[in-house]
């Protein structure tokens, strides 16, 4: 993961959120900090109305990118993970062994 810490000359970081589906996808803010609630790390920032707001660190550039996404260049929305859990799943569903 990169360091979410500010910068040595006291400057402050930017990130950009990445979730596509979040209305702020694309937009950069500069962090205000971060920590761990609700189980899961939050970036935390101030929006366009200057109201500090948060969104999960996994939606932003300071997520660790997912192995499996990088080498595969996005030419598949779909993890191995994930596609052996729904196979487990529909397996279950239909009664089948797994």
């Amino acid at each position: 993961m990169s360091s979410i810490a500010p910068d040595c000359d006291g400057t402050s970081r930017s990130f950009r959120v990445t979730h596509p589906f979040h209305p702020l996808c694309g937009r950069e803010f500069q962090l205000v900090t971060f920590r761990q609630n609700w189980g899961e790390e939050r970036v935390y920032f101030y929006d366009d109305n200057e109201r500090l707001s948060t969104v999960p660190l996994q939606w932003t550039t300071f997520a660790t990118p997912d192995p499996f996404v990088e080498i595969s260049g996005g030419r598949s929305p779909f993890c191995v993970r994930d596609l052996l859990e729904l196979v487990e799943l529909l397996t279950g569903l239909s009664g089948g062994e797994s």
